[in-house]
């Protein structure tokens, strides 16, 4: 399958997701993105950082983060995943061994339905050596 079929039919096809976009794991290369979704490279790159931070506070969790130019307040930030929300739509970004995965879900799907939609595509990507 390719990179753009998995945000095409894994991702924004599920209707748990409208938009997302697949990286390098190191935010420097767009492997596939939904038409229209555009990740600044700076926006990339805190990404990336945040996944390095081990501080006991991450700077992402006090400060949240962008995509696409919107803020996102912080929910969840770990060594694999990064949960934002912005009023009731919301930012799910999974980092597999060699991808990072940024998903955005619309205030008509569940938070725990669309973190749910990019985790299992991270978990199958790591099972096949991405």
């Amino acid at each position: 399958m390719s990179w753009q079929a998995y945000v095409d039919t894994s991702l924004v096809a599920t209707g748990n997701l409208d938009k997302a976009a697949i990286f390098n794991s190191e935010g420097t290369s767009v492997w596939a993105s939904s038409s229209g979704f555009t990740v600044a490279p700076a926006e990339i790159k805190a990404v990336v950082s945040s996944f390095a931070d081990t501080s006991a506070v991450k700077k992402v969790q006090s400060e949240g983060f962008h995509i696409a130019g919107e803020k996102f307040v912080t929910l969840k930030s770990d060594e694999r995943s990064l949960y934002g929300k912005k009023g009731k739509e919301g930012m799910i970004i999974v980092k597999t061994t060699q991808a990072i995965l940024v998903a955005h879900y619309p205030e008509t799907v569940q938070p725990g339905v669309a973190a749910n939609t990019v985790e299992q595509l991270g978990d199958y990507l790591i099972t096949v050596g991405y």
